[in-house]
């Protein structure tokens, strides 16, 4: 192939590609979303290999395993949070006889660009005890992926492949590997049955053989071609370790920082391209330098990690310290205050400008979530006047409608994580508040709000669960929702809530008053009510139109 124009995310699927892959499974989510659309893009024009979505990052995980199983190299996809979804999997895959080589690839989300935290996955990674790559360039994201599918296969263990936002979402330029050089599918062979199957005993022995597996794997970091070492015997006061993209700050600095260090020259540079750390070459740093500074994207992992390998006579800086700021991305310019360069002085900087006014998020004009919240404010303003503000509440989930929260519309008071909004809302009528309200999406819902939903039947709690159906996964670009909106009621019922208690609404303005009149009396009821509140996005009704133009013109 000829160079390409990538995303990080685009690249690290190419990677996959040409590396081997059979299957790719995933669950949209920021700003991991375009690795498996390029390879469901992929599949759909070539045929393979195989690209879904799956209805959460934990079946996403699970299939990949069965993939890995039966000896082919699959990636499941998702981003930081997502982890969190499918953990209970991903920590026991660890002890498993992983088989087709299994790359995990989460991508983080520093600063919080579209998530709810700035979960660093290296934690995870060091709590499974598998290596974690991570690529500073598209480049580097691209060739990673052989690397990890081998070392996956070769020491039977999953392995993360960690990005980070900036690397995920920015272009640059990709030089692909000849064809001589792709990988061939796996054929079908099995895995040892023993090694997967975490029954105690069996458990026992695999968890003794992953303690065995911890020396190989930092030796195979020590003389991993991704990771760089640099000495300068003659800086004895500073050393600097980089990992992920603090490795690209540090480089658009390092030209004016040479200058200003003199004859001395550069400090001795170490960078780490993966987990588990590089002993070996940390000492060597040590041994050399008193002062050893750490620049990392994320939270101080690597920082944390040093104080329990390196002497204790060795100073390690870096966000720790307030060298360099703990929360959100690194810049250029803050590698630059903690190598002592002097401010770059900017337009802004220079000149005095207005306070501007703060533009936060708010729904699309005319999008269906607003008539849904609308009517929903009218019937809490009803109840409260008649129960009181305490004896009202109001829990939404994660997605486009979590904008229900902001002006004007301040419909809801709680956001947690995917499918949160109904198990909150069961536990607050179970402590005693008489109307309580759960607010989710229809993915987010077929994502992990059923099985509070069956919580919730189960234990007659009287709540009322609004079912946000637009038709699409709006927030992460308009994925198909997993299964489609006729589905919906139908799986409400099977759940066990009373199909008298099952409303499907249809939301548009001239229903806002109607709607609110039915919420009102689903609020009253005693037991559980769903209520369906349904009306397609207009991104999704505009790209679906747009679409149905174009087939009819190829038809032409």
């Amino acid at each position: 192939m000829s160079e390409s124009v990538l995303l990080g995310d685009e690249a690290l699927a190419l990677g996959a590609v040409h590396a081997g892959l059979s299957c790719g499974f995933g669950y949209p989510g920021t700003p991991s979303t375009e690795i498996l659309e390029f390879l469901i893009d992929n599949y759909e024009k070539n045929g393979g290999p195989l690209a879904q979505w799956c209805t959460n990052e934990k079946t996403a995980y699970e299939s990949a395993l069965g993939a890995s199983f039966v000896g082919k190299r699959a990636i499941v996809t998702m981003k930081h949070v997502g982890l969190n979804a499918c953990a209970d999997a991903f920590m026991n895959s660890s002890l498993l006889g992983i088989n087709g080589g299994l790359v995990v690839v989460v991508a983080d989300d520093p600063s919080m660009h579209s998530s709810q935290g700035e979960q660093d996955t290296r934690y995870y990674a060091d709590f499974a005890m598998i290596p974690c790559f991570e690529p500073t360039t598209q480049q580097e994201a691209y060739e990673m992926m052989f690397d990890a599918f081998e070392v996956s296969e070769k020491n039977h263990v999953p392995v993360i492949m960690r990005m980070v936002t900036r690397l995920s979402h920015s272009r640059a330029v990709v030089h692909p590997y000849s064809e001589d050089k792709f990988v061939k599918q796996n054929e079908l062979s099995k895995g040892n049955r023993t090694e997967w199957m975490l029954l105690p005993a069996l458990a026992r022995k695999n968890y003794n053989r992953m303690l065995e597996k911890q020396a190989d794997f930092t030796t195979w970091s020590e003389n991993s071609k991704w990771t760089t070492l640099s000495i300068n015997e003659n800086r004895k006061d500073l050393a600097i370790v980089t990992s992920g993209l603090g490795k690209n700050y540090l480089k658009e600095n390092l030209a004016e920082y040479k200058e200003f260090c003199g004859d001395k020259g550069l400090p001795s540079i170490l960078h780490i391209g993966h987990l588990p750390l590089p002993k070996k070459a940390l000492n060597q740093l040590a041994e050399i330098a008193d002062t050893i500074l750490v620049i990392e994207e994320g939270m101080p992992f690597v920082e944390r990690k040093l104080a329990g390998v390196l002497p204790q006579k060795t100073k390690v800086v870096g966000k720790l310290t307030g060298l360099l700021p703990i929360a959100g991305e690194l810049n250029p310019d803050t590698v630059r205050k903690a190598l002592g360069l002097p401010e770059v002085k900017t337009a802004s900087s220079l000149v005095e400008l207005p306070e501007l006014p703060g533009r936060p998020p708010q729904l699309c004009k005319g999008c269906p979530h607003f008539d849904s919240y609308t009517a929903l404010n009218t019937a809490v303003a009803s109840l409260t006047e008649k129960a009181g503000k305490d004896n009202v509440v109001v829990c939404s989930d994660i997605g486009c409608y979590s904008l229900g929260a902001v002006a004007p519309l301040q419909a809801v008071e709680t956001i947690v994580c995917m499918g949160a909004s109904i198990g909150m809302a069961r536990g607050a009528a179970q402590a005693g508040a008489k109307y309580t309200f759960g607010v989710i999406g229809d993915s987010t819902f077929l994502h992990s709000g059923m099985t509070n939903l069956v919580d919730c039947v189960s234990s007659k709690t009287p709540v009322t669960v609004i079912i946000l159906d637009n038709s699409i996964v709006a927030m992460t670009g308009c994925q198909k929702t997993i299964l489609p909106s006729s589905q919906l009621e139908p799986l409400v019922k099977g759940l066990g809530v009373e199909p008298e208690h099952i409303r499907v609404l249809s939301t548009n303005p001239s229903e806002r008053d109607n709607n609110a009149k039915i919420l009102l009396e689903e609020a009253e009821y005693r037991g559980v009510s769903v209520v369906i509140m349904v009306r397609e996005c207009l991104e999704a009704f505009r790209l679906r139109t747009k679409a149905e133009k174009i087939a009819k013109a190829k038809g032409n």
